[in-house]
């Protein structure tokens, strides 16, 4: 689910896949990695989340 999110939110933007790894986490392969089926840990799946919810207008 947090991939499909994730991809959205790039398509929308038309930002890279590089983008939401290297700025939530310093990490530019995550979404990469996510396609790949990595499993990311509760609190990294709560920390791209609210990044997300913040820039799509939700986090206040």
């Amino acid at each position: 689910m947090l991939l499909i999110r994730i991809e959205r939110f790039l398509r929308a933007r038309q930002m890279p896949p590089t983008h939401v790894g290297r700025e939530v986490l310093g990490d530019p392969c995550f979404v990469q990695d996510l396609r790949q089926g990595r499993e990311p840990r509760p609190a990294t799946v709560r920390r791209v989340a609210a990044y997300l919810d913040e820039r799509d207008g939700k986090g206040e």
